[in-house]
């Protein structure tokens, strides 16, 4: 039956369909923003939780050195040489408060008072004998405690951490996310007071999180109608948007995503135009300047915008997942440029390529330094993937096969910019690593402030005792040259002995080296 021309429509009918058209995107825009945010929130908890434990686990283990190195005064007289130990402890633990020593269940010295505090103890205070979140003590009844106890026989040995870390600890890992620290029947909230009663329960986005290795747990969460809340905050432009979507429907949709044109979309275009050039900085053997390797470094070559600085394209890289084929065309790149001088290279020359938590989701990685180092003459370079920590790697089954097979290829493992990211340390405990690079701005302090250098010297005696070899970056004075190579630091890095050069020049260099 063909298809009769009709006059308009009733008014009354043309409204209620231009109104249900504006409510069906309102109310799926309200849905989505919705579901978002639940999800966000979520998200947020669950992240605020686990790192609330991890710094509190890293708080005890502080305690826990301090009461271990302790323990063999417990039953000795409470001397000076007891009392200085006491306080020697304080000291050198940031967040450990107190240290006190007892004897068949009596405290007889503390930190804080020597011996002119004794008190009875109660060991059925302490959650299996080890925690005690407190109310306070004698020097400050209103704040909380957290009492970390070690007993061996009649001897006992406590260190407490002050209730002002663990209550900014949970304010400040989240701003949206309320948190709660449990020690048994006790809790402690952002108040910084320690309570007995019963645990709060949040209405939104609840998650409980318990320590593997102490007896303490985290609870997160918001309260009842902070959904909501977070929406008006966060989303009022998207709000603006989904108004929009409701009045002009689908063709402002498709309009605006004809506009709009993704960053990733340009990353991309480079990558297959290989605007990406390697860039080289040499590496110098700290006592003798004599290059020893180089790092290799992404420059971005726009037609346009000419040579963009990598702080600005990489991260992008890496949140989009385009830094696993560009650092794969770097390496072949690199040993196009680098191969075919080979002869100007001393055996064992190290070329130095950063590696992220992206690459490290398969094993994919071990051909492409397969591929590399097979372009060489055998044994002829080492090469060296250091570790950013943009973005943590976990330590998964796939990880620890991947640093495996790249040991057994011969690939050397780096800790880029030691001392400034909060997993270095885990990458020490989870990876075999063999090079840490200490980060410029602790070599920028040297003569300059004390601080700084003393936490350069602490990396420096931490990588000779893990047989480590170090490398200092962002080397500028001959003031820093000559205090790094007196500690011993084995290479250097920095505009003192070169900028990063492209590849002619930097063969160049390395000719007349």
């Amino acid at each position: 039956m063909p298809l009769s021309v009709k006059g308009p429509r009733n008014p009354l009918v043309r409204h209620s369909i231009s109104v249900f058209c504006a409510l069906v995107p309102l109310a799926l825009g309200v849905f989505i923003l919705h579901w978002q945010a639940e999800r966000t929130l979520k998200h947020n908890a669950v992240q605020a939780a686990q790192e609330a434990v991890r710094q509190f686990e890293l708080m005890l283990d502080q305690t826990a050195l301090a009461t271990q190195a302790l323990l063999p005064l417990a039953g000795q007289p409470c001397d000076q040489t007891a009392q200085l130990a006491l306080r020697e402890q304080v000291t050198r633990g940031p967040f450990v408060r107190a240290t006190t020593l007892s004897w068949q269940e009596n405290m007889y010295c503390t930190s804080l008072f020597g011996s002119d505090h004794i008190s009875r103890i109660d060991p059925a205070d302490y959650v299996e004998g080890r925690l005690w979140l407190m109310k306070g003590n004698p020097v400050t009844p209103d704040t909380a405690l957290l009492v970390y106890r070690r007993v061996d026989g009649d001897r006992g040995a406590f260190a407490s951490i002050d209730g002002y870390h663990l209550t900014n600890t949970l304010r400040l890992l989240s701003r949206h996310a309320q948190m709660v620290l449990q020690v048994g029947p006790n809790w402690l909230g952002d108040d910084g007071k320690a309570h007995a009663t019963a645990v709060p329960i949040f209405a939104v986005a609840p998650y409980h999180l318990a320590s593997e290795r102490y007896h303490l747990s985290v609870s997160a969460g918001m309260p009842a109608g902070e959904v909501w809340r977070h929406m008006q905050a966060r989303y009022p432009a998207m709000f603006s948007m989904v108004l929009f979507f409701s009045v002009l429907a689908g063709l402002l949709a498709h309009s605006l995503q004809k506009r709009v044109s993704p960053p990733t979309h340009e990353l991309r275009r480079a990558l297959g135009a290989n605007e990406f050039l390697a860039y080289f900085q040499p590496v110098v053997r700290g006592d003798t300047r004599e290059w020893a390797g180089c790092e290799v470094l992404m420059r971005w070559q726009h037609p346009k915008e000419g040579l963009v600085r990598p702080d600005l394209f990489i991260p992008l890289a890496e949140d989009c997942g385009l830094i696993v084929p560009m650092t794969r065309a770097l390496l072949r790149q690199t040993a196009e440029q680098l191969a075919p001088h080979a002869g100007l290279l001393k055996p064992g020359f190290h070329i130095a390529v950063n590696i992220t938590a992206r690459h490290c989701r398969n094993l994919e990685l071990v051909e492409d330094c397969r591929a590399f180092l097979a372009a060489f003459p055998p044994g002829h370079v080492t090469l060296v993937l250091e570790l950013t920590e943009r973005e943590l790697i976990e330590p998964t089954d796939i990880t620890r096969r991947l640093f495996t097979a790249l040991h057994e290829l011969g690939v050397m493992i780096a800790i880029d910019d030691f001392g400034t990211g909060h997993s270095s340390l885990g990458y020490l405990r989870n990876f075999h690593v063999d090079y840490l690079k200490i980060d410029q701005s602790f070599v920028a302090m040297i003569g300059v402030d004390a601080l700084s250098r003393h936490i350069l010297d602490s990396i420096i005696e931490l990588s000779a005792k893990l047989d480590l070899t170090i490398i200092a970056e962002g080397v500028e004075t001959a003031e820093q040259h000559e205090y790094l190579t007196a500690h011993g630091v084995d290479f250097l890095q920095g505009y003192l002995f070169g900028r990063p050069l492209p590849g002619t020049e930097f063969i160049k260099s390395l000719a007349r080296h």
